[in-house]
């Protein structure tokens, strides 16, 4: 009986538009909690789940990949379909110590026009990625390479599913944002409704930062601002 299996659904329909107004935001301080907060604060992944190369915030949508459990492959497929500003998310169950994302991979991502990768397991070759200036995310790092290096397969995969990632539940289109505090996931049908309220908090929170250089109080900031 086989098993193996490459699953690779279509790309969802999204608003280009709407997602290029949030990727703009990646020059927001603490982006990711801004979306956080913005989205009630939902959406964050596990605190494992960090940068491993370069401090690059980035903010895009999510293209999926699930891994077999135990039979951790390469994710090559995913350059068949990737589009400039997607974010990899890979459901690698969590797999400390078997890396499926490595130099030679974040080089195929930079060239793709990907934003960056978030890893639910382990990868390799960060000092790779840095000199590629690749923004990787993962929950471990180790140097052990994927069965594919020995067997030549890339399944079972499934790309563009709904995967679990850092405890979050992503789905294809899924706004994902990025930076060194961490990752949250903002799904695409509440888009268009979390934006406009992460724009006003980042907007809100330079002026408090102003407010502070100027000397104002703990009491006239919540006056004024009603957090802090």
């Amino acid at each position: 009986m086989e098993y193996a299996k490459k699953i690779i659904n279509p790309r969802p329909n999204i608003n280009e538009e709407l997602i290029a107004k949030c990727a703009e935001m990646t020059d927001v301080l603490s982006v990711s909690a801004v979306y956080s907060d913005a989205f009630k604060r939902d959406g964050v992944m596990d605190h494992e789940i960090k940068f491993r190369s370069v401090n690059k915030p980035f903010i895009g949508t999510a293209l999926t990949v699930k891994l077999k459990p135990g039979d951790i492959v390469d994710c090559l497929p995913i350059f068949d379909i990737a589009k400039p500003g997607d974010v990899v998310v890979i459901d690698a169950n969590g797999t400390p110590n078997t890396s499926i994302w490595g130099g030679l991979m974040s080089g195929l991502a930079r060239a793709a026009g990907v934003a960056g990768a978030v890893v639910d397991g382990s990868v390799r070759d960060t000092d790779e990625s840095k000199v590629l200036d690749f923004p990787v995310a993962s929950r471990s790092v180790s140097p052990r390479a994927a069965h594919s290096a020995e067997t030549g397969r890339t399944e079972p995969i499934e790309i563009n599913v709904p995967v679990v990632c850092g405890g979050q539940i992503v789905k294809p289109g899924d706004l994902v944002v990025a930076d060194e505090l961490g990752v949250t996931v903002v799904p695409y049908e509440f888009v268009e409704e979390v934006y406009p309220a992460a724009k006003q908090l980042a907007e809100n929170e330079k002026k408090v930062r102003e407010e502070i250089l100027n000397g104002a109080t703990v009491e006239q900031l919540l006056s004024k601002f009603g957090r802090i």
